[in-house]
């Protein structure tokens, strides 16, 4: 493994114009069982062969990647982050970040799920997907959501949830199949299984959504309540749709009332957003959305694990956050 920073100094006027002075790559090496790694590995290449300015910064934990853009944002200054990792960094590096307004965010996905690549029509292909932040057709200013439960508070950039959905992350967190399905380039279906499995044995129970503070909805035998930035979540699952990141609202999706025999059904077409005509399947859009559950429940921030609670509030931020995206 190289040494945690590396950087490049490209002689006086490699700069290309419009890019950046210079690039911060925040790599998680580890991301998808090491691929993060070996993806890198193909990426630095390109940099070196086109005298890009970059930093390279290696995450040796979880959590780190929150320190390194922390210290990395304290001043005053504007900079262009590239992510190497899954949609794990991604959150870290949100939840690192001063000030959104004075960042400028790149994504090269290494992950096994990708949620945030798929919305945003980010390459999956590394060099693509470094050619693409290098010369971009597209950048967005996006919503950034922000949970808040006990006294503490996590952003999001895909969704955050309480129940089956969060049940699955905490699992896939410490599942050994994950891993070996990742080995195998199958690590999508980690969450297949995982969601198989939570069905099964998880027990709906009952739960109140307030919505902007105003409309209060009571679900008795609820599975989950999930707030979503971008309409993908678990490895590809189109639980919102029309989830837009740049129109100032969250996306609530609500599954309550079904058996577990008809999730079952159901489960796959949300693949395709097809499980929205079923009955059971609510959907609204809001600014901020308070859950109180009669049981501690998992919950998430895009696909990272939270402690089990009872009470959580969601809602958006006050800066966006400016995002390269691909091309449709």
């Amino acid at each position: 493994m190289k040494a945690l920073t590396e950087k490049n100094d490209a002689p006086a006027g490699a700069k290309i114009v419009g890019q950046p002075d210079e690039y911060i790559f925040i790599v998680n090496p580890n991301s998808r069982s090491g691929q993060g790694y070996r993806l890198w590995e193909q990426v630095e290449p390109v940099l070196k062969e086109r005298r890009i300015r970059y930093q390279a910064l290696f995450t040796k934990y979880r959590q780190h990647a929150v320190k390194m853009v922390q210290e990395l944002t304290a001043g005053l200054n504007h900079h262009t982050i590239v992510v190497v990792g899954g949609d794990g960094t991604i959150n870290e590096v949100v939840n690192g970040i001063e000030d959104l307004s004075k960042v400028t965010l790149g994504y090269i996905p290494t992950g096994s799920s990708n949620d945030f690549a798929r919305s945003l029509h980010i390459p999956t292909d590394p060099i693509q997907a470094l050619n693409n932040i290098l010369s971009p057709s597209r950048c967005l200013s996006v919503n950034i959501g922000i949970l808040r439960y006990e006294d503490k508070k996590r952003r999001f950039a895909v969704s955050s949830g309480m129940g089956f959905d969060a049940g699955i992350c905490h699992e896939a967190m410490v599942s050994p199949i994950k891993s070996l399905l990742n080995t195998l380039r199958l690590g999508k279906l980690t969450y297949v299984g995982i969601a198989l499995r939570q069905i099964l044995t998880i027990a709906p129970g009952q739960i109140t959504v307030t919505l902007d503070d105003s409309r209060k909805l009571h679900f008795k035998r609820a599975y989950f309540a999930t707030a979503m930035n971008l309409p993908f979540e678990g490895g590809g699952f189109k639980f919102c749709p029309d989830a837009d990141c740049k129109d100032g609202l969250l996306d609530v999706i609500v599954i309550s009332g079904l058996s577990k025999l008809k999730i079952l059904t159901l489960l796959p077409t949300a693949y395709k957003g097809w499980h929205t005509r079923f009955s059971g399947v609510y959907l609204f859009t809001c600014r901020k959305m308070e859950i109180a559950s009669s049981i501690s429940l998992p919950l998430h921030t895009d696909g990272e694990p939270v402690l089990r609670q009872t009470n959580i509030s969601i809602s958006l931020e006050s800066e966006n956050l400016r995002i390269i995206a691909g091309g449709f």
